[in-house]
């Protein structure tokens, strides 16, 4: 298991999450000041790891190595945020989108990092987020003109935008692409991905910051009340909460799953949070129904931390003289 964070310092920081005498360790990889800037936002897929900054440009590394891949400049604004597509059948990413404060989404062939296209004003303001349809054939972003749009990922185009009733910060979907979240704020709301139909409407104690969806149909929240909260998505209902989980406020969740389906089927239980303090903590959260749960584990970076990242998926090198290219299929279109 592995974990990516960024930082106000520029640094990148990559971490192992290993089982030593039934104990969990969350050990340093590496990390590196590899942005002139603020990292704003970060993602992994495998062995493969992007940080988008600042100072315009996105970096590449390779986890397993420890090393820098090198870096993508055809953003000319920070760049808010980060998606690797990974088909199910695949271990390394077939595509990674981007978007950056002028509301410009880029999109990239994972094979050599190719620069497929770039889509101006699908907003008119900032991107704040973007999520990619576990099919990879479309994605919705969410921005500061207080709009929701969807891009068509195999024509490379905006095929829909609708204003939103106010702006939301966060936008992610469920496993299979069913449903999709938006966070407004101290509000987050349940749709139907087919027609974006209003399903529920959670309500958290102070404004969401980082969400992440498990398998088992739950959804967990972070934020500004230093908690983390799992919401039933079929009840709307809380179904538990870690209280206090960090000293302030919490700025990424990632839910630690067995993405290669070898877990058995068993609900994923190891959820790992980030907070601006600096500290990353790993947390059984199978704990939380009945007492207050300690972490199984943390790291303190000393750094203020922006973001977090985290995979599952096993490291796998291509075979010699053999190009990804011709193992996968290109998702987006010149």
């Amino acid at each position: 298991m592995s974990l990516v964070a960024g930082s106000y310092e520029r640094f990148i920081w990559g971490f192992t999450l290993k089982s030593q005498s039934q104990s969990l360790t969350l050990t340093p990889l590496f990390s590196y000041p590899s942005h002139l800037s603020l990292i704003k936002s970060v993602a992994i897929s495998g062995s493969v790891v992007a940080s988008g900054g600042a100072d315009d440009t996105i970096h590449l590394y390779n986890l397993s190595a420890s090393s820098s891949l090198g870096s993508l400049h055809h953003h000319s604004a920070t760049v808010t945020s980060l998606s690797f597509y990974t088909p199910p059948e695949l271990l390394f990413p077939r595509n990674l989108v981007s978007a950056d404060a002028e509301g410009t989404v880029c999109l990239y062939d994972a094979d050599g990092f190719v620069h497929l296209k770039t889509l101006p004003s699908v907003h008119r303001k900032a991107v704040n987020d973007l999520a990619i349809h576990p099919s990879g054939k479309l994605a919705l972003t969410v921005g500061r003109d207080e709009c929701l749009a969807m891009v068509n990922l195999v024509r490379g185009r905006r095929s829909f935008c609708c204003r939103l009733d106010k702006e939301a910060s966060l936008v992610k979907y469920d496993s299979d692409g069913g449903k999709f979240f938006l966070a407004m704020e101290e509000k987050v709301s349940v749709h139907e991905a087919e027609d974006a139909r209003l399903l529920l409407e959670f309500e958290c104690q102070k404004r969401v910051l980082c969400a992440a969806y498990a398998k088992n149909g739950l959804l967990y929240t972070g934020g500004e009340d230093r908690n983390i909260t799992a919401w039933d998505i079929n009840s709307g209902k809380v179904a538990y909460s870690i209280e206090e989980a960090h000293a302030t406020r919490v700025k990424g969740i990632v839910v630690l799953t067995d993405n290669d389906g070898s877990a058995g089927g068993e609900d994923p239980y190891l959820v790992t949070s980030a907070s601006s303090d600096g500290v990353i903590r790993v947390w059984d959260v199978r704990m939380a129904a009945t007492e207050k749960p300690n972490p199984l584990s943390e790291c303190k970076t000393q750094s203020r931390l922006t973001c977090l990242a985290g995979s599952t998926l096993k490291f796998r090198k291509p075979e010699a003289g053999k190009s990804k290219a011709k193992e996968q299929d290109q998702t987006v279109e010149d």
